[in-house]
Order: C-alpha cells, then structure tokens, then sequence
C-alpha cells in the first residue's frame, strides 16, 4: 500500500471525475492521499473532500505566491481550520522566488507566521521550495528553528542541501521529477536514507514517466515507487512499506 502526501485533488482539473480518479487510486494500491491547499477557499475544500473519503486526509495553509492576497481573517481562519479532526498539517508554505512579482518580505512574514501555528497545534508542516532554497533555511535559522517537523515537499534540490534539510529532522518527497531522463535527482534519493523519503504526485501537477504530459492523478504515485525502488535496488514492496510507514508517522496516520 502507498501514501499520496502531496496532491490537489480539489483543482478544477479534477471536476468531470474527482469521484472516479480518487476510486482509481485505491484501486492502485493508494491507501491515503493528502489533499493540500494553497488559501482558505481550498483548505475549506481540502477538508470537504477528507471528510467524504475516509481513505484522505487534508493539509491547510496559504501558500507563497497567495499570501499577498491574505487578509488577518484568512489567517484566523486558516488557524481554526487547522483544528479540524482530519487535518493533518500546516500546508503548503514556503517561499516563491520563481514568480517574481511576489514581496519576498510578505512571503517571509508569512511562512514564520504559519510555522509559528505548526508548533503550537503540534502539526508537521508541507514546505513549498521553488528557487528558495537558500532563503528557506536562512529564515528557519533566523527564527531559531534547529528542529522542524515537516517535508520539504517535490524536492529538487542538490544532495548538500538534502543533507541540510535531513539535519533538520525534516523528511523528503519525491514527486514526478524523479522519473525524468534528465532528472539529476536519482542522486539525491540514493544518498537519502529511505526512512526519511516520502512519495508524492503533487496531482495535477509533475506527472511521472510513462504519463508525461497528461494530467497527473494519485493513482501514479506507484510509479514514483518504482524509480524509487530501482534507484535504491530494492522491491516495490518495501519501498511502499517504508514511506507508508513515514508518512503514517509523520502525519499522525493510522
């Protein structure tokens, strides 16, 4: 059995068949999803859809490139969500250097803002790093945060930075990106204890080989699972023994 940690399953890319692509990855083998958000309106959609499959679960935050928008009732309402049963973490945050319009300042304030609510719910966090990894750190560091419950979700960072992150007490997710011919990251996950891996689709997003191109759905995490297994010449069946029992631990899962 496979986890999903990571997918937005609550995107309009899945309205003509949410209901039958969930089904299709239980059918794979899935046996949990985190469905993620990026603002109020979708964590309220996170926790809609955990609440009708039993089999996921919801992350809520205000992501990066949404924060400029957020107003002090979003973040108040963000903290009372996160209080619902089937929340698992504080997600997706992070910074967002590739969208350049976007305050780094207000994404900094409001990356410390959520991790600050992590700690005091005792929730892990979901890390959204897209050419920021640099300013990640040094903002963790800046809040004398030594130690981070957490994921530092689709990584694609180099194998020093991995190793940064796991002195954190962090985990790494590998999504789609594994997959890819000319992916440098099959390094990084050979070097990676597998303790501390978790797979993730990222749904719709960073469709894995042999999907590349179509839309991604939770159901191809398996085939993360696979390169993940050749890379670390193991069985398909540990692999998804070992991530699922991270993910369960992580997350609080069952």
């Amino acid at each position: 059995m496979l986890i999903d940690t990571h997918a937005h399953l609550q995107l309009v890319h899945f309205d003509a068949d949410r209901d039958e692509m969930i089904q299709r990855a239980f059918d794979a083998g899935v046996e949990k999803i985190i469905v993620v958000s990026t603002d109020v309106a979708s964590s309220r959609q996170s926790i809609e859809l955990a609440e009708k499959f039993s089999g996921l679960y919801a992350a809520v935050g205000i992501h990066p490139i949404d924060c400029a928008a957020a107003s002090e009732n979003d973040f108040a309402m963000i903290a009372e969500l996160a209080r619902h049963p089937k929340v698992v973490a504080i997600g997706e945050i992070g910074m967002d250097f590739y969208w350049k319009p976007f305050s780094q300042e207000i994404q900094q304030r409001t990356f410390v803002r959520q991790l600050h609510l992590a700690s005091e719910l005792h929730k892990p966090v979901i890390i959204h790093n897209r050419e920021a990894g640099v300013a990640i750190l040094q903002i963790l560091r800046d809040a004398g945060i030594h130690s981070l419950s957490g994921v530092f979700h689709c990584f694609s960072e180099n194998l020093d930075y991995a190793q940064q992150v796991l002195a954190l007490g962090c985990h790494i997710s590998f999504t789609g990106n594994l997959t890819y011919k000319k992916s440098l990251l099959p390094e990084v996950a050979a070097q990676t204890p597998l303790e501390k891996i978790m797979l993730e689709t990222d749904a719709p997003f960073m469709t894995p080989a042999p999907h590349r191109g179509k839309r991604n759905e939770p159901s191809y995490v398996v085939h993360i699972a696979e390169k993940l297994a050749e890379i670390k010449k193991l069985s398909v069946a540990e692999v998804a023994r070992q991530t699922t029992a991270n993910a369960k631990k992580l997350f609080g899962l069952s």
